[in-house]
């Protein structure tokens, strides 16, 4: 099961784009601000408990977000060309 991607930044600068729980479990490996923060603990027991198949996958996946976030390690999403397309044809319509 593929999610829309998430790209972050670890600490050791090194950036990743994670679309799948087996990617999220790569990127728990990485270089974290706390490892010991909760929001990173539930991502690492939601992201192996849908491995196992007793977690959904979604829900896991949007914890591994959310400790991204918390640990400021999520970049901005980058706008594809048809959206940057899309908002200077709106732009001009305004």
């Amino acid at each position: 099961m593929g999610f829309l991607p998430l790209s972050i930044e670890l600490l050791d600068g090194s950036k990743m784009r994670v679309s799948s729980i087996c990617e999220a479990e790569i990127a728990l490996q990485g270089q974290w601000r706390s490892k010991a923060a909760a929001p990173y603990k539930d991502a690492c027991r939601l992201i192996a408990a849908a491995k196992d198949g007793t977690c959904n996958p979604t829900i896991a996946f949007a914890a591994f977000k959310a400790a991204a976030i918390d640990q400021r390690l999520l970049l901005p999403a980058k706008k594809c060309g048809a959206l940057k397309m899309l908002d200077d044809v709106a732009k001009d319509m305004m």
